[in-house]
């Protein structure tokens, strides 16, 4: 792809907005950044890139399209901003930082996606990779931008990238190897619109695969399993729950692989797995059946799903403080996640919970509450919501507080020896905090505290 001397537009600054201007000006490219955040807000995040090479238009949108070949899209921005259909109602091309990644990068791309599971699948998969001896990037929603990877690639090098639906709505060409699709639940529905629309997203993952691609579907989550029938790439099962004559499940308590018309090879023991809950092993199973079909030996797959300690703010434990277990699940950004985090753990726990609405139904997650959470500490802009929630349900342990220092402090008073202080917000960060990993870090340094 060419892109000396075009004139783009790249719309949003940040974890992908940043390393796309540096590689637009390294190939050359005219490049003006819009961000509706004014100069002064940006200041530390403009000291990234060299300023006396770009336009700004900072505070507004565009007043004029005309005088731009292509626009990028960071994945916070909708593509439903009325410049934005503007630009491709006038033939401009508007795509998003993945795509842009796609085009420029060699190597190959293997693509995750799912309502949950996302991150801690997409490190487990870059780990056997790399256990592998091959040459592995481990991109995209985990936190390092596929575009800041895309030049260093060689046509051997295996892109493991964690997919939002945000990213997935403005892509046109990516083509994965292989595409995942851990799951569906409801969420983002603020942006969505509709569950219709969030669904269609997701399987854009797999739009532009053909019969020689792989697509890893859960068969245990309906939603998932049923999108098959959009797809043209052959389809590779997982499941925790049933066995299968092709694909990756559990049988006799060990993770297996079949090929059709072939015997089971065990990767390894249920058991052996130091991540826990029943969802991380739905994420083992998808790992492994990614990993195995993209030729991975089952013996180094088997070795890497035994040292796997899990990745940061999803169920990790922080500390243990007069015989109280204090675990971070920050990526916990919507209710189906939490519930995860709130099965996972077989101790009595006190949760600290709450944060920005993303139009979420809150009543699954409080039914899943009755007989394992004492109490419930609620932060954030959704704390009237779930309450209220959790009231009509018969779930009366409630508490709201201002902050997080707040609601640490009153979960560690509350708690007692042999529970478990969980941070599982169901809830975005971004009423509070600029990111999940802003807020589980800021958890973490709050019980720090607390041991004085």
């Amino acid at each position: 792809m060419l892109v000396k001397d075009k004139r783009v537009l790249v719309v949003g600054l940040g974890t992908s907005g940043i390393p796309t201007v540096n590689v637009l000006l390294k190939l050359g490219a005219n490049v003006t950044v819009n961000d509706m955040k004014k100069e002064d807000a940006l200041k530390d995040i403009l000291k990234e890139i060299d300023t006396s090479k770009v336009n700004f238009i900072l505070g507004q949108h565009p007043k004029t399209l005309s005088n731009f070949d292509m626009v990028v899209l960071s994945p916070g921005v909708p593509t439903d901003l009325s410049f934005i259909i503007k630009a491709k109602d006038i033939g401009i091309t508007v795509i998003g930082e993945l795509e842009l990644a796609y085009r420029l990068c060699k190597g190959k791309f293997i693509a995750i996606t799912g309502t949950n599971g996302k991150t801690t699948t997409t490190a487990l998969t870059g780990e056997i990779f790399k256990k592998a001896e091959k040459e592995t990037y481990v991109v995209g929603n985990i936190g390092i931008a596929a575009i800041s990877k895309a030049l260093d690639a060689s046509e051997e090098a295996i892109m493991v990238t964690e997919t939002s639906s945000f990213q997935l709505e403005s892509i046109i060409d990516f083509k994965p190897k292989i595409s995942a699709i851990l799951n569906i639940t409801p969420d983002h529905l603020n942006r969505h619109k509709t569950m219709e629309n969030y669904i269609m997203a997701k399987a854009d993952i797999f739009k532009n695969q053909d019969e020689k691609d792989y697509l890893v579907l859960n068969v245990d989550n309906e939603l998932t399993y049923g999108l098959k029938k959009y797809a043209k790439a052959e389809i590779i099962p997982f499941s925790r729950k049933v066995h299968l004559e092709k694909g990756a499940y559990v049988s006799d308590e060990h993770i297996v692989v079949k090929e059709e018309n072939k015997k089971e090879k065990i990767i390894c023991s249920v058991d052996d797995l130091k991540i826990p809950g029943k969802h991380n092993l739905e994420n083992a199973l998808a790992a492994t059946a990614i990993c195995y079909w993209a030729g991975i030996d089952a013996d180094v797959i088997g070795d890497t799903l035994r040292g796997f300690m899990g990745v940061e703010h999803r169920i990790e434990f922080v500390d243990e403080i007069k015989g109280v277990r204090f675990i971070n699940d920050s990526k916990g950004t919507n209710p189906d996640a939490a519930i995860k985090a709130v099965e996972a753990i077989k101790t009595p726990i006190v949760l600290i919970a709450g944060g920005m609405d993303k139009g979420s139904d809150f009543k699954a997650f409080i039914d899943v509450l009755k007989g394992k959470v004492k109490e419930m500490i609620l932060i954030g802009e959704t704390a009237e919501k779930i309450k209220k929630t959790a009231d009509e349900n018969g779930f009366n342990a409630c508490t709201i507080v201002e902050n997080m220092e707040q609601a640490v402090k009153i979960s560690a008073k509350v708690a007692q020896k042999g529970d478990t202080v969980l941070l599982s917000p169901a809830c975005a960060s971004w009423d509070m905090y600029p990111s999940f990993e802003v807020r589980g870090k800021h958890f973490k340094e709050c019980i720090k505290k607390l041991r004085g």
